[in-house]
């Protein structure tokens, strides 16, 4: 698939410095090889990439000429698989052993967008009851399919998993941190995907389609699967992986701090091309 990410930015006064951070850049995982990527801003600025904590590529770029207007492309091209099953599997033994909380503690812990809940808590283990861990993480994705309504503009982008339970509305950002909620009450290692969903698993060759940014969860239980809560489906070659954190403060496309200028407008497009 070839996917086109364009963000552009409009001020009502001239910025004279912008410092940013683009993840942009898809993975390249045992489920996804990146043929081609590049990232570009207009005006063109001078630019570094690195690899950050987590394991996401990160292009960093500053602009210190005054300007209105920004713009940020990313654009790439991916080979994805479709859904394999996890093959190495673990026991809930395993995974409250010492070891494997000490290896993954900082993707069992709570954070501010998935706070701990005594409630969800005890959701988590009702579904953990007579499953093994793989078969727990499916059911709690789609428990959360099925409790929550997807609901654009009911919560935004620094809403915690909680806030969006009280609403039971969100987006799949809020489908995420609920699902990433459970899954950690359970004991089990989760980490929060960015990337791209292909709106349509039966495109035609070559047909551009307007695509969106999309969120779901990876879970460790004896190595990285995802499954998608908002869909209720496992990752699969409809789905382009970029960023991994503990929530979606790790993982967002673009943040940075610039100084001057004032108000901005803000337009976002995904366009989602296959190829083959």
């Amino acid at each position: 698939m070839r996917v086109v990410h364009t963000t552009g930015f409009a001020y009502n006064a001239p910025v004279t410095s912008s410092y940013n951070e683009a993840r942009l850049t898809p993975r390249s995982d045992h489920r996804q090889n990146v043929i081609l990527n590049r990232v570009e801003t207009a005006p063109a600025t001078r630019w570094y990439r690195y690899t950050d904590y987590w394991g996401t590529a990160v292009t960093a770029f500053d602009l210190h000429a005054p300007h209105t207007t920004l713009e940020v492309s990313g654009s790439s091209v991916v080979e994805t698989d479709p859904f394999t099953a996890p093959t190495e599997t673990v026991t809930w033994t395993q995974l409250g052993g010492a070891y494997l909380r000490d290896r993954f503690g900082e993707l069992l812990s709570d954070t501010a967008y998935v706070p701990g809940s005594r409630k969800l808590a005890a959701v988590a283990r009702d579904l953990r009851k007579g499953r093994e861990p793989a078969e727990a993480v499916v059911a709690a994705s789609n428990w959360v399919h099925e409790e929550m309504s997807y609901v654009p503009g009911t919560t935004g982008v620094r809403t915690s998993a909680l806030q969006a339970w009280d609403e039971r509305a969100g987006v799949c950002q809020d489908y995420a941190h609920l699902t990433l909620l459970l899954l950690r009450s359970m004991g089990i290692p989760s980490r929060y995907v960015s990337g791209y969903l292909h709106p349509k698993r039966s495109a035609a060759l070559g047909d551009t389609v307007e695509g969106e940014s999309h969120a779901w969860v990876e879970a460790w239980t004896g190595e990285w699967w995802g499954h998608d809560p908002t869909n209720a489906v496992e990752v699969n070659e409809q789905h382009v992986s970029v960023a991994v954190g503990r929530d979606y403060a790790d993982v967002p496309p673009l943040k940075g701090i610039y100084s001057g200028g004032g108000s901005t407008d803000l337009d976002v497009v995904v366009e989602i091309t296959r190829l083959a």
